[in-house]
């Protein structure tokens, strides 16, 4: 008799809602919930992205820096269109600190980036690792950049 092995993808709205009583001064009637907030801010730094897009990026932003944080050492990096995102997350440094406890062993994620982008295939690569981390990815966004490809630099002691 063979078992089916069921795979369970991991939901970054339910991930980063889940930090709300790790930083309940960040939550507002306007922005019920952190995963609200963000994709507000989100629109609101980014006059032409549409609350969709948001969404969208934001997913990829949080499944990108969970699995860096869970897989440390490991050669990874977002591209421009994602990395909007994952600076958003940066930029709201009590959230930010969060999921640093959180997914980190309580220890802050530093963010090093190169100056020049690195071109060697990063992003499509680490778009593979966030699939292998249980996340679903988004391969369009991915796509995007995959001939610029990403500034991060996992060098850096506890970087990305």
């Amino acid at each position: 008799m063979s078992t089916a092995v069921q795979i369970r993808t991991r939901d970054p709205r339910v991930i980063l809602n889940a930090l709300a009583d790790r930083v309940p001064n960040l939550i507002t009637e306007e922005e019920p919930t952190l995963w609200d907030r963000e994709v507000a801010l989100l629109v609101r730094d980014n006059p032409i992205m549409t609350r969709a897009t948001a969404q969208r990026l934001l997913g990829q932003a949080i499944a990108y820096t969970i699995t860096a944080m869970e897989r440390p050492g490991v050669d990874m990096g977002v591209g421009y269109t994602v990395d909007v995102a994952v600076h958003q997350l940066i930029l709201d440094t009590w959230l930010f600190f969060a999921m640093c406890d959180q997914y980190n062993n309580g220890t802050y994620k530093h963010h090093a980036p190169l100056i020049r982008r690195r071109c060697d295939g990063t992003v499509l690569r680490t778009a593979e690792l966030l699939r292998d981390n249980g996340f679903e990815v988004d391969d369009e966004l991915w796509a995007k950049d995959e001939a610029t490809c990403s500034p991060c630099d996992n060098k850096v002691p506890d970087s990305h």
